[in-house]
């Protein structure tokens, strides 16, 4: 009798009453406790966290920075109430405490009372970081914890970018109130100089008259007889003396009155935008040195970097005779090496090509730091000195109308013409080199006022004067100048899908052993009529791989159409698993026809081997040196990483491998059970009498 009938007599014999019928129905049923419920228990843990219970405390007091109120605390929680990540119950510190640690609660976030006081830290004289404290107890729940730090890892980025956020834009700000600032001072700096040029002409006038005045005053001395007339004259030159000083005060003080105050108001404010503007300017000129100076050895280490990725992808993935299976991961890494090389060396070439641009922002960067140095140093006396030029010009005044009354009663009184010629003459000397040093004074004043409207008009040209949009912009890059550029290939949409792959080949398995608890590795018709062993062998094989197509079938159907399993390639997906289930049969059969009641014992040891090193979790290379080892020659290894590429998509690479090594247990286990088959058709003492029967 062939093979093909042994077996259907063999499937046929669970269709003779209704004990067989139900073994056969749970031999069908069996694979989907495994599969179906795994799966389904562990389908979409994560889409279901805002399940979990977590204690939220927000004891943040708040803060002021810049005139602005800060509510870290609120800004956060108002977010993670929105986001839904957690089911969070908004609880005091005890109650958090207390219930992390009954189970009431999985975990507590807490934000403290100084939280919103050290993020605004950051713009004052000492800046502190702001923690929020997270509670976990591992006794409740080891894995909610570890999801934890990764979510509040989320948080605490969020609230550091917000933060940083502010102190920049109060940075930006702080850069256009400087700019604003220096050009006011750069206008009254102009107001100032177009009074002290007034001023100096008026002193200008004075001295030419007093000149003439003294000339004057010296005939007056060496000719009484001339006295009536020189006198007369002085009464003249006096007068006119007078008015021009008093016209002189009168375009003095007024611009006095308006540039004295904001003089007197504004030194410092001068000085300390001068020292800001030289700070700045140092600064940004050491940092153009710091660039120039390091590409280079970052585009070398780069270089070297990729030199040895390449060495070790061509030693393990393209000469090794059998390819590590960390391959496509090296070649990724290979090429991200290789373009991190590239744009260093697109770096160096654009700091070459830029280098007199760089030079020469450098030179203008030293300049500015110069002249805002020098304007610092003279920013403290330049009211007194404006205000002694003023007192002096006013004290000429005075002067000048007490010579032109003097000058009257001379004219006056001719009894004292002689005395009060020599006292005029004397006067007028005296006020004549007071002029002259009032003017070159003035004129000094003029040319330093002159230089000072022109240097802060500089200034404030290089100064930043950033509007809101470009503020905003330049803010949001610096807050957060690194971003993730994530890419998934082929993402599994869920927990389930991901985990699809382990616990299939887990249930078929289970489907095999049990099996053969109901169908006898070896059949014994075929026995009984002495067949030849191959012919024992396969109809022994074919009714358990006959049940566990109908088994994969089932499984399947469930898990796709009850569970929601979606398979990127589900032809290629079932067709594989009709091969997984034929070479999981075939293997057990082995070990219950070589081994006996001990081969069952051995199935389930390899299970256990197969599921601990298989890499269905995490990857192989995390677990222990010895499940490295056999990885490699177990069939399950090679099941799941088929199963992956043709469930959530990717190079068939690795599932036409599997099918070969699959093959091969296939025929390697048939030809050991043929070879166990042949050992049965002799009867020994041990058969007879089994040491071990199960």
């Amino acid at each position: 009798m062939r093979s093909p009938r042994l077996a259907a007599l063999e499937l046929r014999r669970f269709g003779r009453g209704k004990l067989p019928r139900a073994a056969l129905v749970a031999l069908l049923v069996l694979p989907l406790l495994y599969g179906a419920l795994y799966l389904w228990s562990f389908w979409d843990p994560y889409g279901r966290l805002d399940r979990i219970p977590v204690a939220l405390v927000n004891d943040d007091k708040g803060a002021t920075a810049g005139g602005r109120k800060i509510t870290a605390g609120d800004d956060i929680v108002d977010g993670l109430r929105d986001s839904r990540t957690f089911e969070w119950h908004e609880v005091d510190a005890d109650e958090a405490r207390k219930g992390v640690e009954d189970g009431t609660y999985y975990l507590s976030l807490t934000m403290p009372a100084d939280f919103s006081g050290r993020i605004a830290s950051s713009s004052g004289d000492s800046p502190e970081t702001g923690a929020l404290q997270v509670r976990t107890n591992d006794a409740n729940n080891y894995i909610v914890g570890q999801i934890s730090r990764t979510v509040f890892s989320e948080v605490r980025r969020a609230a550091s970018t917000k933060a940083s956020r502010g102190f920049l834009d109060k940075i930006f700000v702080s850069f256009s109130d400087i700019h604003d600032k220096t050009v006011t001072a750069a206008h009254g700096a102009d107001k100032l100089n177009s009074g002290i040029g007034k001023a100096e002409k008026g002193s200008k006038d004075l001295a030419d008259g007093l000149k003439d005045a003294k000339g004057g005053s010296g005939k007056l001395a060496t000719g009484l007889t001339k006295l009536d007339k020189g006198s007369g004259d002085l009464q003249t030159g006096a007068r006119q003396v007078a008015d021009g000083t008093q016209r002189l005060a009168d375009k003095v003080n007024p611009v006095y009155a308006e540039a004295g105050p904001f003089l007197k108001t504004n030194e410092k404010t001068i000085g300390d935008t001068a020292r800001l503007v030289a700070d700045s300017a140092g600064t940004v000129k050491d940092n153009l040195d710091v660039l120039v100076k390091h590409a280079p050895g970052a585009a070398k280490a780069a270089h070297a970097s990729a030199a040895v990725l390449d060495k070790i992808y061509a030693a393990r993935c393209e000469t090794a005779a059998l390819p590590d299976p960390a391959c496509p991961e090296l070649k990724r890494a290979k090429t991200a090496a290789d373009d991190v090389a590239d744009v260093s060396d697109d770096l160096n070439t654009l700091i070459a090509d830029q280098d007199g641009d760089l030079k020469t922002m450098r030179d203008n960067l030293g300049t500015l730091q110069k002249q805002a140095r020098a304007l610092e140093a003279r920013a403290p006396h330049l009211y007194e000195d404006v205000d002694d030029a003023v007192k002096k010009i006013n004290k000429l005044n005075t002067g000048a109308h007490q010579v032109a009354t003097g000058a009257e009663k001379l004219h006056t009184g001719l009894g004292t013409a002689h005395t009060g010629a020599v006292a005029l003459d004397k006067g007028i000397g005296t006020a004549a080199s007071g002029a002259q040093t009032l003017n070159g004074g003035l004129f000094k004043l003029s040319d330093g006022s002159g230089k000072l409207a022109g240097g802060l008009h500089d200034g404030a040209k290089k100064i930043p004067d950033y509007g809101k949009q470009d503020r905003d912009r330049r803010t949001d890059v610096m807050a957060d100048p690194v971003q993730l550029a994530s890419r998934d290939l082929h993402k599994a949409p869920n927990y389930g899908t991901g985990f699809a792959p382990y616990f299939i080949p887990l249930s078929l398995w289970v489907g095999a052993m049990v099996a053969y608890m109901l169908i006898p590795p070896l059949n014994r018709r075929a026995l009984a009529a002495g067949s030849s062993s191959w012919r024992i062998a396969l109809a022994g094989w074919l009714p358990v791989a006959a049940v566990g197509v109908l088994q994969v079938g089932a499984l399947m159907a469930v898990l796709h159409w009850a569970i929601g399993l979606q398979m990127l390639r589900a032809a290629g997906t079932v067709g594989f698993l009709f091969l997984v289930t034929a070479s999981f049969a075939a293997i057990v059969q082995w070990l219950n026809a070589r081994f006996g009641a001990a081969g069952r014992i051995l199935v389930l040891a390899l299970l256990m081997l197969q599921l601990t090193s298989a890499g269905g979790t995490y990857p192989v290379q995390t677990s222990p040196g010895f499940f490295n080892a056999i990885h490699p020659y177990l069939p399950m290894s090679y099941i799941v990483e088929a199963l992956r590429r043709l469930i959530t998509g990717g190079g068939l690479g690795p599932v036409w491998q599997a099918c070969g090594v699959l093959v091969v247990f296939t025929a390697g286990a048939l030809a050991l059970t043929a070879l166990a088959a042949r050992r049965r058709q002799v009867w020994t003492l041990d058969r007879l009498h089994p040491e071990l029967s199960l």
